[in-house]
């Protein structure tokens, strides 16, 4: 079993996956996909998290935090991009995982992908959901309350649920299922429709920008660290810098752990290589395009913010546009909120997308059931039974979750595929030194060496709850592996019937 557990999928298998009849419909071109990185990254961080992180972790070195996230991005992000220029094809961090260490680390990966962007999106659709409902209340409509949130809560601090008094986020359902049917109608169209939406949000980004700079108060950003500038934690011991009221490191490293989710979106580019024109040059020129932009972006942004208003002032529901609103600019906060329901709708659209090619590859290799979530639609050439799966499992979640039990999850989880990524790259280099790398992350050892140091420390910057509850989805994963994918596993298969062959020869 040891010897299964370790197979690797070969770089030949991957290869031959891009040339079945059964692979995805190659439309996407560089811009198309920069703008799906792009729509991936901008939305909740840039809307949301500035906010929360400032109010409470940060400061105004809240800026410094998104330059550490950015850093440790970059690292991460070139190891991706060498990836998918070597084998483009679907699956992202989990196809990489099965071509370097082996099939027991790729479904590890793969189901904390899952949990990255199931979460994730269900998280965004709350957020979306609220955003909405502020924008309508600028007409004086209002949704009914117990349509306005999930049934319960969690209060991080006292540890306990309490009843909101709702019954469902019905928001939340309704733009999970519009998605879905974007998504399974195709791949172009939705490329299409977040094209547009990215132009719209990024217009409004550098609208807060640039109007928001007129209104800046250096004075504002003193004292700059009130909290520090570490926040480093070892599984609920604090090592580096001062705890917060619920036992939480807080300081600039801690604000960049928790401002993490404001990148995740960029690792969704490499999880449509098979769907790119030419993807050795187009999907690392995506990759690092929108990070690079979405990065100087949330610098700005959370610079502007911070120097507005003082960081204790700021609104952690709504911090953008009710930071206009302080200043004397409430016709700003129209702006801003479309903007902020625009930014939101592409986020969520391209982690619903990620998630089913996720689904896609696991599915190919056996790992799960290839008859649903190996299906590709006749028609569109989409997933479109694990996309439809997908999005009544955002819509239940995002209508009934208290998701702030969840979404530290996506951040811990992503750290967890980076570097997996990471060390993937500095085996592959050693063991496939041969393969044709059309791009390849530069300075030798020291990014991949520098991405999983620092993704490291990020994840110990978080609180001690999301490593436990992360054990606790890996350990459901392992069932679930160890009941169903080991003995479906193609690449078991292909080899016990290799074997058989040979075994017949040789008689």
């Amino acid at each position: 079993m040891a010897n299964q557990l370790f197979q690797r999928k070969s770089h030949e298998a991957l290869v031959a996956e891009m040339q079945s009849d059964n692979r995805l419909r190659r439309v996407l071109g560089p811009i198309q996909l920069a703008s799906l990185g792009i729509g991936g990254i901008i939305g909740t961080g840039i809307f949301v998290l500035t906010g929360i992180a400032a109010h409470d972790t940060t400061g105004p070195a809240l800026v410094l935090s998104f330059v550490v996230a950015g850093i440790t991005c970059v690292f991460a992000a070139l190891c991706y991009a060498e990836f998918a220029s070597m084998v483009p094809v679907a699956g992202s961090a989990y196809t990489y995982a099965y071509a370097t260490l082996g099939e027991l680390f790729a479904w590890i990966i793969g189901w904390d992908l899952i949990l990255e962007y199931a979460v994730a999106s269900a998280t965004v659709a709350h957020g979306w959901s609220h955003y909405f409902q502020d924008f309508l209340a600028i007409f004086h409509f209002h949704i009914p309350h117990v349509f306005t949130n999930a049934p319960f809560d969690y209060n991080p601090v006292s540890g306990l649920l309490s009843l909101t008094g709702t019954w469902f986020d019905l928001p939340a359902v309704a733009i999970a299922l519009l998605i879905t049917a974007i998504l399974v109608k195709g791949i172009r169209e939705s490329a299409s429709v977040n094209a547009g939406i990215v132009m719209l949000k990024v217009v409004i980004v550098l609208f807060v920008i640039v109007v928001g700079a007129k209104y800046v108060n250096p004075a504002n950003w003193k004292p700059f660290a009130p909290f520090g500038l570490t926040g480093v934690s070892f599984f609920g011991h604090t090592l580096l810098g001062q705890t917060g009221k619920g036992g939480e490191p807080i300081g600039m490293l801690a604000g960049a752990a928790l401002v993490f989710f404001a990148y995740i979106g960029f690792d969704s580019v490499s999880t449509h290589a098979e769907e790119a024109r030419n993807p050795a040059r187009d999907v690392p020129i995506g990759i690092i395009t929108s990070l690079v932009l979405c990065t100087v972006l949330y610098i700005a942004v959370s610079a502007v913010l911070t120097g507005m208003i003082p960081y204790d002032r700021i609104n952690i529901d709504a911090p953008v546009s009710d930071a206009f609103r302080q200043v004397g600019l409430p016709w700003a906060q129209f702006l801003v909120s479309i903007g902020a329901i625009a930014g939101i709708t592409s986020v969520l659209l391209v982690m619903m997308l990620s998630q089913s090619r996720i689904f896609l590859a696991m599915a190919r290799d056996g790992l799960l059931p290839t008859s649903f979530f190996g299906a590709v639609h006749e028609k569109f050439r989409t997933p479109w039974k694990s996309t439809i799966l997908t999005g009544l499992c955002v819509a239940a979640m995002g209508a009934f979750l208290p998701l702030r039990i969840l979404a530290d999850l996506v951040n811990i989880g992503t750290l967890l595929a980076f570097v997996i990524v990471c060390a993937a790259v500095l085996i592959m280099r050693r063991t496939h030194p041969e393969v044709h790398r059309p791009f390849r992350a530069p300075l030798g050892a020291v990014v991949p060496i520098a991405g999983i140091l620092c993704c490291l420390l990020l994840m110990f910057s978080l609180r001690v709850e999301n490593w436990w509850r992360l054990f606790g989805w890996l350990a459901i994963g392992l069932v679930i592996y160890f009941s169903y994918g080991i003995r479906h596993s193609r690449v078991t298969l292909d080899s016990k019937e290799g074997n058989a062959k040979l075994a017949v020869e040789r008689k």
